[in-house]
């Protein structure tokens, strides 16, 4: 048996339940994995809500790092004993699990399971974000929303040692300074500045290059007055709400804009995908590009608390929940 964190009907923080579940033998392309940290995303708020359903029940989480204590038949690509880490494989809220060993990262020396619970799936949103959905150049200038979160505090960084001009925007004074702290070279307090107005200061009237948008709703339209002509929206989350757009003439109207809707799902599809997205943001990590904040940790048991903290925009930084 192994204590898990599961979902049995959608809804709010309280549909988290504590739960012991079985945990059977690692089949082909399996491997057994005793959890020393888990991340906490937004993804998995989304997936408890019912926001992208899953087949219920099922264990919550999606990232993880620990160590591997068995194997299935025929597995070469990881051994017992080895420390590893996982995005993108729900099933992270537990002690101990089952995963496909396809997803399984090799954590290097240098980095320890906590810091690789925290960055390896908002790393590598950060990474494909930066260098595949617009590839950032030196001299340019980007726009990132919610700075000082656990994605914003990576990519801001990220993006700042690829010699671009970093904007970023966050809530309240505490995370304005959190977010100049950890790349940003102007932060925007969207709770008490117009952050199109002040982003078209700081561009001398041009426009930024790229927004980058994990917040939504509110700040969808917004994001498009921030844009060159010809500029892209990279909508990749939806923490306030998701997205429409029912008239596509406003991007012709705001500059000939671009607009995607990326995920990771469409990035890493093949894990020699996933292995150098990892590589690189280890590399980022270890050469000291990108310094990692954990800002908050909390007992897995607890994680009902941990998401409400996350959904009402209490954390900053990479959460994490120790089994």
């Amino acid at each position: 048996m192994t204590r898990v964190v599961a979902v049995n009907a959608v809804g709010g923080p309280e549909a988290l339940s504590i739960e012991d579940w079985p945990l059977g033998n690692p089949g082909p392309g399996q491997a057994s994995v005793r959890q020393t940290a888990v991340g906490l995303n937004f993804i998995d708020t989304y997936q408890r809500s019912g926001l992208y359903p899953l087949p219920l029940p099922f264990v919550a989480g999606n990232e993880a790092a620990g160590v591997v204590t068995a194997v299935g038949e025929g597995v070469t690509a990881v051994k017992v004993g080895d420390r590893v880490c996982y995005q993108g494989t729900p099933g992270a809220y537990a002690e101990e699990r089952l995963a496909p060993v396809d997803k399984l990262v090799p954590i290097p020396d240098g980095i320890d399971d906590q810091t690789a619970a925290a960055i390896l799936l908002k790393g590598l949103t950060a990474y494909y974000l930066l260098f595949k959905t617009w590839p950032v150049q030196a001299g340019e200038t980007i726009l990132w929303h919610a700075a000082a979160g656990g994605t914003g505090l990576i990519a801001t960084q990220w993006a700042r040692s690829l010699g671009a001009t970093v904007i970023g925007t966050a809530g309240g004074p505490d995370k304005v300074r959190k977010a100049l702290d950890h790349g940003c070279h102007h932060v925007i307090d969207y709770k008490a500045e117009d952050f199109p107005t002040l982003v078209k200061e700081f561009t001398e009237g041009r426009g930024v290059d790229v927004v980058y948008d994990g917040v939504g709703k509110a700040t969808f339209e917004g994001s498009l007055d921030c844009l060159r002509p010809r500029g892209l929206l990279a909508s990749f989350g939806n923490a306030s709400g998701v997205v429409s757009v029912p008239d596509l003439g406003i991007l012709a109207r705001k500059g000939s804009l671009y607009v995607t809707r990326p995920t990771g799902t469409h990035y890493f599809p093949q894990r020699e995908n996933l292995l150098e997205g990892a590589k690189a943001l280890f590399d980022a990590v270890l050469s000291g590009a990108i310094k990692v904040e954990i800002g908050r940790t909390y007992p897995l048991v607890e994680a009902a608390e941990a998401h409400r903290a996350l959904e009402n925009r209490e954390t900053t930084g990479s959460v994490v929940l120790l089994p």
